[in-house]
């Protein structure tokens, strides 16, 4: 299919992703989106037809590699905005990425008395990893309330910061709120004060512009399976005089400039932070993932899903026993509880009528604190999704509360 073919079709791009048969409502897509084929076939000749190792390899089929996986890169970097594909290093995923930084950079630059400033709508992968650090090095962390309609409260963020955080993480968007973050705003309030600030971007990059020139953050991770792309691949921007200024995550192959017994000394970024044989397919994979989301327009998805959630909330909110989470603009996700049913049940008949989504605490157990429920259930929509999938969920959510009474 031609880039004028994608841009001209129907947004509603069920057909390109073999994995959803006719009558599947996939509305999972915040945990993991599906696959277009263009992603699988990117997938399939890279196994079939052009493997072979990178960086080492001599022969021509290494060097053709070798120039692809690092053309990923720089097709990654140049949509998120960045400077140089050396800002860009592949990891497993946003958690990884995540725990890298926490161990490379927060490890090593804290120290007893610094503080972290998270907020309470955070996924457990930017939680836990600063926990660890924070014990490691006597830090402590503050958290930032949610405004009523369920977004980071950054007034309050601004009262809290003080000179003693050196670091913030936040999500872009939530992952169980759909609530999105003035991102610029908050990385103005955390310079302000000489904080460094890291971004989720997992929800973000799907479904917005991202330009992390223009934020102004220091380093913004996302996982490639939420965008389409393949699992097992996910990538971590830093500033450039930040990566040079950390160790290597892990030692071994690739990562070196020399090694002796007696000393090692690294490769500069991004090789420092890739030691192994990476996942050269996964970032084949991910290069074609980012070509069809640009191919029909970011800025078209994100009217797309807005315009689903739309409808989504409208509809549910006419249930009298439906209690709604988050914003009414919030981007691409519908978080939901039935009252009296918990949302494991919920997902549980909905599945028999062949509607997928998610139903528990989203790995954001202190979110569920805050809104007072132990899980919701989460409709998430994508590129694939239409009106007859929102059909299908109230008519599932109907059938939930006729069998509960």
């Amino acid at each position: 299919m031609t880039d004028t073919a994608v841009r001209e079709a129907p947004l509603d791009r069920v057909s390109d992703f073999p994995a959803i048969p006719p009558g599947w409502a996939y509305l999972d897509t915040a945990a993991t989106a599906q696959k277009p084929q263009a992603v699988i076939d990117a997938i399939t000749r890279g196994y079939a037809e052009t493997y072979a190792t990178v960086h080492r390899g001599v022969y021509q089929r290494s060097a053709d590699m070798t120039v692809a996986y690092e053309a990923a890169r720089a097709k990654v970097a140049r949509f998120i905005g960045a400077n140089t594909p050396d800002e860009v290093v592949f990891v497993r995923g946003a958690t990884e990425g995540i725990n890298l930084v926490a161990q490379c950079w927060a490890a090593t630059q804290l120290k007893a008395g610094d503080r972290i400033l998270l907020s309470m709508l955070e996924h457990h992968s930017n939680i836990v990893p600063w926990q660890m650090a924070a014990e490691r090095v006597g830090a402590a962390i503050d958290v930032v309330p949610l405004t009523a309609d369920h977004r980071i409260d950054l007034d309050a963020m601004e009262r809290m910061l003080t000179e003693r955080h050196k670091l913030v993480a936040l999500a872009h968007v939530s992952n169980v709120l759909g609530s999105v973050l003035d991102a610029t705003r908050a990385t103005d309030l955390a310079h302000n004060v000489g904080a460094k600030i890291l971004l989720d971007g997992c929800q973000a990059v799907p479904r917005i512009a991202v330009d992390v020139a223009k934020i102004g953050c220091d380093f913004y991770v996302f996982s490639g399976h939420k965008l389409y792309g393949p699992t097992g691949i996910g990538v971590l921007w830093g500033r450039g005089e930040l990566l040079d200024r950390m160790p290597p995550y892990q030692g071994g192959g690739s990562m070196i400039d020399r090694v002796t017994f007696a000393r090692t000394t690294y490769a500069p970024p991004p090789g420092r932070f890739e030691a192994g044989t990476p996942h050269i397919v996964g970032g084949l994979g991910l290069a074609a993932a980012i070509d069809y989301v640009e191919g029909i327009g970011i800025d078209r998805i994100h009217a797309h899903e807005t315009a689903l959630v739309r409808d989504a909330r409208d509809a549910l909110s006419a249930i009298n026993s439906v209690r709604l989470f988050g914003p009414e603009d919030s981007a691409g996700i519908v978080s939901f509880a039935v009252e009296g049913v918990h949302p494991h049940d919920v997902g549980t008949i909905l599945d028999e009528g062949r509607v997928a989504i998610r139903a528990g605490h989203h790995c954001a157990q202190p979110l569920m604190e805050v809104l007072g429920v132990d899980a919701t259930a989460r409709a998430s929509f994508a590129v694939y999704n239409g009106p007859q999938d929102i059909e299908a969920l109230v008519r599932g959510v109907e059938r939930v509360t006729r069998i509960f009474g």
